[in-house]
């Protein structure tokens, strides 16, 4: 399973282009051993989390981007079903509120970092700042920004400015103790059509499904285009990108386990261990157990 996470890691944005990955891929994996695959890394997860609890010195950040329908919200569902609630945290990031807006873009995502010790998710993240308002750019009149004040005045030099807030950002936080995953589900359009169907004409799935998906859809070149600049000027060695293949949900739920696997282990977690003088106290206390 190794290959799976060297596959699509990306650490550089030189000569990335996303043509260059399959969204249909799933390596040599039946979809029937699938399930089984699956909740043998999520149980070597949950062991390792336990350690990450325990420890309190690192805290795990996962960020989920993707194009509607795929798969985010059953990936995060899946790919954590074995993990203890009480060290995970989920966050949705929707369109931002008034008092959000009274902030700088990253404010309400840096509120949402995890404590350490603890798993946070992040299904959207700071990155729509670079991807629907680029898609949208008169999304940022609402931020009411200096020197913005319409849609001519966002210059190229604007969005260097705000991959650099991004890469700062993530690099405060990876060199303070806070691992970042970042994961871009890709899709292909075709199979976001197929979904889109299913979700029409099954009633059980009618609530998943807006009219809204099928204008920004309208988009889909402009938002590839984005998703590309993004992890073209973000991926780095600390705080890299994993372009999952996404055609298939399956195959991409075991991808995702595996890298949150592979990056768990990196961090050599250990149970912390007991100054001499509360070793004696837990002695003190078998002792009176034992006695009483």
């Amino acid at each position: 399973m190794k290959g799976i996470v060297n596959k699509f890691k990306i650490t550089t944005g030189e000569k990335f282009s996303l043509k260059d990955f399959d969204t249909a891929y799933s390596a040599d994996i039946k979809k029937e051993d699938s399930e089984a695959v699956l909740q043998d890394i999520i149980k070597e997860i949950s062991g390792l989390q336990e350690a990450l609890y325990a420890g309190k010195r690192y805290a795990l950040l996962i960020l989920f981007q993707a194009m509607d329908a795929a798969g985010k919200d059953g990936a995060i569902a899946h790919s954590l079903s074995g993990l203890n609630p009480q060290g995970c945290e989920v966050f949705s990031f929707k369109q931002p509120s008034e008092e959000e807006l009274e902030h700088d873009f990253l404010w309400r995502h840096h509120k949402a970092v995890p404590q350490f010790g603890r798993i946070g998710v992040h299904n959207r993240s700071h990155y729509e700042n670079v991807l629907i308002t680029k898609v949208h750019p008169e999304l940022l009149m609402d931020e009411k920004l200096p020197g913005i004040n319409s849609v001519k005045d966002v210059s190229k030099k604007f969005w260097e400015y705000r991959y650099e807030s991004i890469c700062s950002f993530e690099k405060h936080l990876t060199s303070t103790g806070t691992v970042i995953i970042k994961f871009f589900l890709h899709l292909s359009k075709d199979e976001q059509k197929e979904r889109f169907l299913k979700r029409i004409d099954d009633p059980d799935k009618n609530w998943k499904f807006s009219a809204a998906d099928i204008k920004e859809r309208a988009f889909w070149d402009d938002y590839m285009d984005a998703y590309e600049k993004a992890i073209k000027e973000t991926a780095t060695e600390n705080c890299p990108w994993y372009v999952l293949p996404a055609d298939k949900k399956w195959f991409t739920r075991i991808a995702i386990s595996t890298i949150i696997l592979d990056t768990l282990k990196g961090l050599n977690l250990e149970y912390p261990v007991l100054p001499k003088a509360e070793k004696e106290q837990l002695e003190e206390a078998k002792k009176a157990l034992l006695e009483s």
